[in-house]
């Protein structure tokens, strides 16, 4: 599998065999850096991490992903760049292009991170945009993986919130490239496309309110809760996306 020179701008760039090698690598690379053996493949490169808005994980994994790869990274946060500002998207792209040998955005608009995928000529990687989230759907993914014990084309997963936001969009469609069974249940006003499955949010919202569609404490911190394995799962899919497309048949 070489992916070498792609980049990832939402879910559907891969198929669904790729999008299994991402995973199959993601766990590789994990059990290597847990274990204390793992192999530096992108050495002396640099990324460039361009970010409109601000982030804890996907920033920390990026990063991390990068160190432990023997990586430099250059962070650029809200207003430190003239992107978008005194300089075009497209001019932007040419610079950071010329410059580095890999592009992070997260940003507002798609098209964004399209156009510098388009103009840069490095991979650009996609870490949130109005439209998609497609790094968040392959930490789902694995993490759904690690604890189902059964394969991916047999679990059952319901998103239950804004059905039509950018994790919502990944998760839906991630799932169902890998052969999942993806519902959602979402307010009534905020329904995704119409191609879902399964909506019965109006039922909860007429009921409760949008407030019952958050997580509890108990839940977030009981024994089943899985949250910072996928966290942490954030950091080794990122890390394998990173190998996949920078090194690819040397994976």
């Amino acid at each position: 599998m070489d992916l070498r020179g792609r980049s990832y701008l939402k879910d559907t760039d891969l198929s669904a065999e790729e999008y299994g090698y991402v995973l199959d690598l993601a766990a590789r690379l994990r059990q290597e850096k847990r274990d204390g053996n793992e192999r530096r493949r992108l050495a002396d490169k640099s990324i460039a991490l361009l970010f409109e808005k601000t982030s804890t994980r996907t920033r920390s994994a990026f990063e991390v992903a990068a160190h432990d790869q023997e990586r430099h990274t250059t962070y650029m946060g809200p207003g430190e760049t003239q992107f978008g500002v005194k300089e075009s998207t497209k001019d932007t792209a040419r610079v950071l292009g010329r410059m580095f040998d890999g592009i992070e955005f997260r940003g507002f608009r798609q098209s964004d991170a399209e156009l510098l995928a388009d103009v840069s000529g490095v991979p650009v990687w996609n870490g949130l945009t109005d439209r998609w989230h497609p790094t968040q759907s392959l930490a789902d993914l694995l993490t759904m993986r690690d604890h189902a014990a059964r394969p991916l084309t047999e679990v059952a997963v319901c998103f239950l919130g804004d059905g039509a936001n950018n994790t919502c969009a990944s998760l839906l469609t991630a799932g169902a490239l890998m052969g999942m069974d993806v519902r959602v249940v979402a307010p009534t006003a905020r329904r995704p496309a119409p191609h879902v499955w399964r909506d019965a949010g109006h039922k909860i919202f007429e009921k409760r309110g949008l407030g019952a569609l958050e997580v509890t404490e108990e839940v977030f911190e009981s024994p089943a809760s899985v949250v910072f394995d996928e966290a942490e799962n954030r950091l080794h899919t990122i890390k394998a996306l990173l190998v996949a497309t920078l090194a690819g048949a040397d994976a």
